[in-house]
């Protein structure tokens, strides 16, 4: 069986192959960099950092982009709130969100471009925009993306220009000439701050959100390129304005394959601020490790909607226990040198992840071996660590996992050290003082001297 992929798109299952033979090109939308990394983007990165593993182990080579969106509205307000320039507060988030996805076992990308090293090429497409009558400057500066004169858009929301012109998410705004009309270039406001504004034919200024995945993907793969993934909350429309700026620029097409992995709720309940049950990444590997985490996604189908909730990350914790102790049971487990993917076992793992990356249905036969080896195959241990780790899994000594009770591994353990220190730079020591007592709590003890802060289990 060869992979399938679901493509938003088409809104089928198709047959997945490369527009180039045996090279694979991948571009999915990161983060907006105005704050530390929650539970909602944990679930894109494992998403399609598995997807990427596969694509991988089924013997593609892999171009994976993955862009930093670091200029925005949020993150301009968040520096000025901060008496911090654009790029310290960005080069902080940045610094964060890496921490916490190496924690999740998240593989970096073969490139992770920031928006703001991509301007030249933003703008030269805004001017081909023009150039081709899709693109006008209103009165106000903002040079404004005419979606009437793109007479494809609403193709990937399968929406009608009527229907998405009714959403209560199309908002009248300023002197567009269309309510569904999207910004591509913004003029620069008067009380801006000099590091948020860019010169351009068009006078000074930054581009629009959806203007730069634009640029930074097709500058990077070329058009058209084999994925382009995201949260299920960009379909519309961040992404339907990726395809009308490309194509409209190009004539051609944009993406071969679009993906979106599922929502995330919290205790079945949209995760929100206001609701009080919000949680970033670093709040969740303060009780738990990355590994436990990661599995805990993985075990959910990537489109399907994700519930977190503690009593269900405890229960997956046990559970990866059990893989763990299996293992541990086997002694030495020799590592597989290739694994034979037309051994049974492996090969119901293989059509499990060809079939739309079914994660869960890939996790039951690691639970097959882990039976397996705790009847006494202890041969079947390689193959079950060998599997896991195609998944990011089962990587470390068994003992280190199974005597942390799963708690934080040391990258995790790390990361909280990072961010107390972080604390006390700002003065919080009310943080600082948390930090500690949580990771004493999990048996964490930190060490401070004029040469930094060590740990040792207590």
């Amino acid at each position: 069986m060869s992979l399938r992929i679901h493509n938003t798109l088409t809104r089928r299952l198709e047959d997945f192959s490369p527009i180039e033979p045996s090279h694979v090109r991948m571009y999915v939308c990161g983060i907006t960099v105005y704050d530390f990394c929650h539970l909602g983007h944990a679930r894109m990165i494992l998403a399609f950092d598995t997807v990427y593993r596969w694509l991988l182990a089924s013997g593609w080579r892999v171009t994976y982009v993955r862009n930093i969106t670091d200029i925005e509205d949020k993150i301009i307000k968040r520096a000025l709130e901060r008496g911090q320039t654009i790029r310290q507060l960005t080069d902080e988030m940045i610094a964060a969100m890496h921490r916490d996805f190496a924690a999740l076992g998240a593989l970096p990308p073969t490139h992770e471009p920031r928006a703001t090293d991509y301007v030249p090429q933003m703008l030269g497409l805004i001017e081909t925009l023009q150039r081709k009558g899709l693109a006008y400057q209103a009165e106000g500066g903002d040079v404004n993306y005419a979606v009437r004169r793109f007479p494809g858009y609403g193709k990937l929301s399968g929406k009608s220009l009527d229907e998405l012109r009714a959403g209560e998410r199309v908002a009248v705004l300023g002197d567009k000439e269309d309510p569904l009309d999207f910004v591509l270039w913004k003029s620069a406001k008067a009380d801006e701050p000099d590091d948020a504004k860019w010169p351009s034919p068009y006078g000074p200024g930054r581009p629009g959100w959806h203007i730069e995945c634009s640029a930074m993907s097709c500058a990077l793969l070329g058009e058209p390129f084999d994925i382009h993934g995201g949260g299920m909350d960009l379909q519309f429309p961040h992404h339907e304005n990726e395809i009308a700026q490309s194509e409209g620029a190009s004539g051609a097409e944009f993406v071969r394959t679009w993906m979106h992995n599922g929502f995330l709720n919290v205790d079945d309940t949209k995760m929100s601020k206001s609701l009080g049950n919000f949680f970033t990444i670093a709040d969740v590997l303060k009780h738990y490790d990355g590994e436990t985490l990661r599995f805990f996604m993985l075990r959910t189908h990537y489109r399907s909607p994700f519930n977190f909730s503690e009593q269900l990350l405890d229960e997956t914790r046990t559970a990866l226990k059990r893989l763990y102790t299996a293992l541990q049971s086997a002694g030495e487990v020799p590592a597989l040198a290739l694994i034979e993917w037309a051994e049974p076992r492996a090969a119901a793992f293989k059509a499990a992840m060809d079939d739309d990356f079914n994660t869960p249905g890939a996790m039951a036969v690691l639970f097959d071996l882990a039976g397996s080896v705790n009847r006494g195959a202890h041969a079947d241990a390689s193959l079950l660590k060998a599997l896991g780790g195609v998944l990011g899994l089962l990587q470390q000594p068994p003992s280190d996992y199974l005597q942390g009770g799963g708690g934080l591994d040391e990258t995790a353990i790390l990361q909280r050290i990072s961010a107390r220190a972080a604390a006390k730079q700002v003065r919080d020591f009310a943080l600082a003082d948390r930090i500690r007592a949580d990771l004493a709590a999990q048996g964490i003890e930190l060490k401070d001297s004029g040469q930094g802060t060590t740990w040792v289990k207590a």
